[in-house]
């Protein structure tokens, strides 16, 4: 949702060509608006890794996982023309997995000005990667039978240390989506000039009713997400086995829907529960966040800012949030969200806002009032602002 976003409001200004990983070779001729806002759209396919090769480099790489996930020879070499063909004002990596190519290309920086005028390379740190992997490691660190995943988590941590700081140092500019992610890149290399571009979102395009559909429950409490993404499955699971039994005990009615493709294996132990539903991939969030009476964000680990206390917001959704859930945005604990971070805690509000009807109205007003202060034509300039400091 940011790469798309940020290339639909810059390319009103600015003529993009997109270097992108695809699953396959049919992947770009489908239909796609991005074909309208880029001059140029290339796919390159990446070979897939196996867990026995990723448990081997996990032991014996120095890079870390995230550096290996898209990198490919392939898209290095047709980088490597687009370079040395075109004449471009920035090169801009989105995310740390394409971060690699950055360093690469920055490294290879003086050859390429031989033949023309020098580009700015940008690193967009969609999250401050090394805390997220550490913060993973801390909670996964207190529960025995996911003592693995700790180890995955602490040997990542160490490396993304490493990598995060050196890809840092190779960018022109540096990018975080927020003031504590900034600080944490700022720690792996002081003195870094890092522009805080949150993440955004379209506020136009909540603002008319979602599609109605069959199944709808006022009293649903609703969490959305990618949902083999593990910050989101641990929430999940986490709300599911220690809130949701606490806050059934005074309104037992209530169910739990998770909306999110892809649903981890670890889910599995919620399927057949007639409290909770595992949608798996929908065609629209939107109408499962409307029926939300509370919409819950119960996560525990992660980094960044999270699209989906703007999606909630810009439905004007009452929500409840771990503090690291809201991390990262203007929030105020009572005024357009709730901050619980204990099962009994986040149990009490929920109930609290259930019986409450007109204080989840009022929190929704507030809510959307924090959604079009981030709305992306709000965002966009922040970044021109950094094309025109560096091209100075």
């Amino acid at each position: 949702m940011r790469n798309y976003y940020l290339i639909a409001n810059l390319a009103a200004r600015h003529e993009i060509d997109l270097l992108t990983v695809v699953e396959s070779e049919d992947e770009l001729r489908c239909s796609t608006p991005l074909t309208t806002l880029c001059h140029r759209i290339e796919g390159v396919t990446v070979p897939k890794r196996g867990l026995p090769r990723r448990a081997a480099d996990t032991l014996l790489s120095p890079w870390p996982d995230m550096g290996l996930r898209l990198w490919s020879p392939a898209f290095a070499a047709k980088l490597n023309t687009w370079l040395a063909e075109g004449d471009y004002d920035v090169v801009q990596a989105e995310g740390i997995e394409l971060a690699r190519y950055v360093l690469q290309e920055a490294g290879n920086k003086k050859r390429h000005a031989i033949r023309r005028r020098s580009a700015q390379y940008v690193f967009d740190d969609h999250n401050c990667e090394y805390l997220l992997q550490q913060r993973m490691f801390e909670t996964d660190l207190r529960l025995p039978r996911r003592w693995m995943g700790a180890a995955y988590s602490f040997a990542q941590w160490r490396k993304l240390r490493a990598f995060e700081a050196s890809i840092c140092r190779a960018a022109d500019h540096v990018l975080a989506v927020s003031d504590a992610d900034a600080a944490a890149l700022q720690r792996l290399a002081p003195k870094l000039d890092v522009t805080v571009v949150p993440n955004g979102i379209d506020v136009e395009s909540y603002a008319a009713p979602p599609p109605s559909f069959h199944g709808r429950r006022e009293a649903d409490l609703v969490f959305t997400g990618t949902m083999d993404f593990r910050p989101n499955v641990d929430a999940a699971l986490w709300f599911a086995q220690e809130v949701l039994p606490l806050i059934r005990q005074e309104e037992p009615g209530v169910r739990f829907v998770v909306v999110g493709q892809k649903p981890h294996r670890r889910l599995d132990t919620l399927r057949g529960r007639d409290d909770v539903t595992l949608t798996g991939a929908v065609a629209d969030t939107r109408p499962y966040i409307a029926q939300a009476a509370v919409y819950v964000v119960p996560l525990r680990m992660g980094g960044g800012t999270r699209f989906k206390i703007l999606e909630a917001a810009a439905m004007s959704k009452a929500m409840v949030s771990t503090s690291l859930g809201c991390e990262g945005f203007a929030v105020e604990n009572g005024r357009q969200l709730v901050i619980a971070d204990s099962p009994r805690e986040f149990a009490d509000a929920v109930n609290a806002l259930l019986r409450d009807p007109a204080r989840r109205e009022r929190l929704g007003v507030n809510a959307r009032a924090l959604a079009i202060a981030y709305d992306w034509k709000n965002i966009i300039p922040r970044m021109e602002r950094v094309y025109v400091k560096h091209a100075a």
